[in-house]
């Protein structure tokens, strides 16, 4: 039998840019500014009584760190979890697999642009891409893994840093 799921999408905080620096795009990290910020952005959703049982990241290096940083704001702190369907590129398929499986009701997804974007556009039968901003949170409800869903909010960072402030 299929299970509701709040669908919590979270789109990296502000990562160091690309370039001869960070010649290996899966090990840039997040600026200070990002972390700043984001626990800022954590800290809103905290206020808001977001609850999320369990964080998902794409494995590349900013995105766990977002990950990290939101789940050590959260209380309780939900477990962190690398899944490669939310990697650059994966399909909406592969994360409705790995959402099936979970034993949780509330999750957050850590991950990357424009593949977040053009995934709750999927979950909510939009024709276009959802624009999650560096930081920014959205809400889908989903009446099964692999949808469909309705958008309950979509939040800017800015909005998120003012509701924790």
């Amino acid at each position: 039998m299929a299970r509701a799921i709040e669908l919590y999408l979270v789109r990296h905080a502000i990562a160091e840019e690309r370039g001869p620096r960070w010649p290996d795009d899966g090990r840039r990290p997040l600026t200070s500014k990002g972390i700043e910020r984001f626990r800022e952005v954590a800290a809103g959703l905290r206020a808001i009584e977001a609850r999320i049982d369990l964080v998902l990241t794409s494995p590349l290096v900013r995105a766990r760190q977002t990950a990290d940083l939101l789940a050590a704001a959260l209380d309780p702190h939900p477990p962190v979890e690398v899944s490669d369907a939310l990697a650059p590129g994966a399909s909406p398929r592969a994360l409705a697999a790995v959402l099936s499986r979970a034993k949780r009701a509330r999750i957050a997804c850590v991950g990357h642009e424009p593949d977040l974007g053009q995934l709750a556009a999927h979950h909510v039968g939009a024709s276009r891409p959802l624009e999650l901003k560096k930081g920014g949170i959205c809400r889908i409800d989903l009446d099964a893994p692999a949808g469909p869903g309705r958008l309950v909010w979509l939040a800017s960072p800015g909005l998120l840093r003012h509701a924790g402030g």
